[in-house]
């Protein structure tokens, strides 16, 4: 079953406003009010929906509020279940510091489709269209995989560009591109935009790899899944309450590697608006007045990719 198109535009209006909401907070370092403001309107705009939506993908627990928590109810409670995930500042340092690529981020799918993603990390792997699935495995070492990308992509290795978050764990992996001669794209932040770069050639990245966040996870998913694209991810459990958690979602094999369908199942919608300029969407200006926002827009069923130019007269 589809979902209705008009959820693309109600969807990409509540992360707009969400972005605006944030974007009185740009370079004041404070990320915290920065994320609250946005979670503030997400909360406001989503409950006047006519849904009966719960959050799978969410900022933790109930005693965690007023974030948007895994398990809250959302909306009036009539009309379509939805599966809710939501990240409503991605990057939150991108906009405490007016760095570019902040995000505020959506994606709605029908009840039991989206994967409910438990707070850890995952270890991920993202790549485009045009690659052959059996060609890229989130289990061969880092030389089979960028020699396999070069042969699909007929590029040279040194012609190749993996992006991956700058963090120590990631030392091993970034020594071993530098010994291959591969170009690397590191982010500080922000890693549900860093793996959509592999969407579309004039990004020029052509692997997205390395651990970051599950629940960034699966947002990135649903984005990816609309452009055909491939993602596969592995959870990493560091503590027993962290496995506890996790078996009270259903997840009982911790060292399962998911695909790409098994993340997202069926049709999908996914919303990402700028807070920041980056290289997906540029972030909030305001032009007489009014907001102008963009969003990338992604509908799974319909193949739908687009940028969504809003303007909003409504002040945060």
């Amino acid at each position: 079953m589809s979902l209705d198109k008009k959820y693309i535009d109600i969807i990409a209006n509540i992360t707009s406003r969400a972005a605006i909401s944030a974007m009185t907070y740009i370079g004041k370092k404070d990320k915290i009010s920065a994320d609250q403001a946005a979670v503030n309107s997400m909360r406001i705009e989503l409950n006047k929906l006519n849904i009966d939506g719960k959050i799978v993908i969410g900022e933790g627990e109930l005693d965690e509020a007023p974030m948007l928590y895994i398990g809250e109810n959302l909306g009036t409670g009539k009309g379509i279940s939805l599966d809710i995930a939501v990240d409503p500042l991605e990057g939150t340092n991108f906009v405490a510091n007016n760095m570019p690529g902040g995000l505020s981020v959506i994606s709605i799918a029908e009840k039991g489709n989206l994967f409910q993603a438990p707070e850890t990390y995952m270890n991920k792997i993202a790549y485009g269209k045009n690659i052959p699935s059996e060609a890229i495995d989130l289990d061969f070492s880092v030389e089979k995989n960028i020699k396999n990308l070069a042969d699909a992509t007929n590029k040279n290795i040194n012609s190749l560009t993996v992006c991956i978050l700058d963090r120590p764990r990631h030392k091993d992996i970034i020594n071993e591109l530098k010994r291959l001669k591969v170009n690397i794209k590191l982010i500080t932040d922000g890693d549900v935009s860093g793996a959509l770069l592999v969407t579309d050639e004039k990004y020029n990245v052509d692997l997205f790899l390395g651990i970051g966040g599950g629940p960034e996870g699966v947002l990135a998913a649903c984005a990816l899944d609309a452009f055909d694209c491939k993602f596969q991810g592995r959870f990493i459990f560091k503590s027993d309450k962290d496995m506890v958690r996790a078996n009270e979602m259903g997840i009982s094999d911790f060292n399962k590697k998911y695909i790409l369908n098994e993340i997202v199942k069926g049709d999908s919608i996914f919303c990402a608006t700028g807070i920041t300029s980056g290289d997906l969407v540029n972030g909030v200006i305001l032009n007489d007045e009014k907001y102008v926002t963009e969003t990338l827009a992604t509908h799974k069923n319909s193949s739908l990719t687009k940028i969504i130019v809003k303007e909003d007269v409504i002040k945060p």
